[in-house]
């Protein structure tokens, strides 16, 4: 007997009155719209957006070339090449991550050991030239320098979830 109402069921299109019925009720309704780059909605504290590399207190660099993020990156966007320095430390002499590729989950920012890369609340980029997409170490430093006060502010509030 279910056969027989199920066919009698897809004769009526039941699903397509019932989601006509949803686009009739909401039809008219007052509309909201966000008038973008003056209005701007709430992000969240977690927000994940464009990466930056964070330094120290005194000035260095904080990454060391463990390369756990590059082996973590599901989609393969981060390129890293080190060196080792005259006092044995390695440092990363190269470090690009490609935008395009980036898929932005956050398990960079979670595997790394002594917190050097993050992802900022930054989320309106672009790209005008071909190559801009792939971000370099001193840009990526650049860009932690800039808003180091910021990423640390955002750190702290999310510090409980951690």
């Amino acid at each position: 007997m279910s056969r027989v109402g199920n066919f009698f069921r897809s004769l009526l299109l039941l699903e397509l009155l019932g989601g006509m019925r949803l686009t009739f009720k909401y039809l008219w309704r007052d509309k909201y719209t966000l008038m973008y780059p003056m209005e701007k909605t709430p992000q969240s504290p977690r927000f994940r957006g464009l990466h930056a590399l964070r330094r120290y207190p005194n000035g260095e660099e904080r990454c060391i070339a463990c390369k756990l993020c590059e082996a973590v990156c599901p989609a393969l966007a981060i390129t890293i090449d080190s060196a080792q320095r005259e006092d044995g430390t390695r440092r990363t002499t190269r470090y690009d991550i490609d935008l395009f590729k980036c898929i932005y989950c956050g398990f960079c920012e979670e595997s790394c050991p002594v917190d050097s890369i993050v992802e900022t609340h930054i989320h309106e980029y672009h790209f005008e030239n071909r190559g801009e997409n792939i971000v370099s170490k001193p840009q990526l430093l650049a860009l932690g320098d800039r808003l180091e006060a910021e990423i640390a502010e955002r750190r702290a509030t999310d510090a409980a979830y951690r």
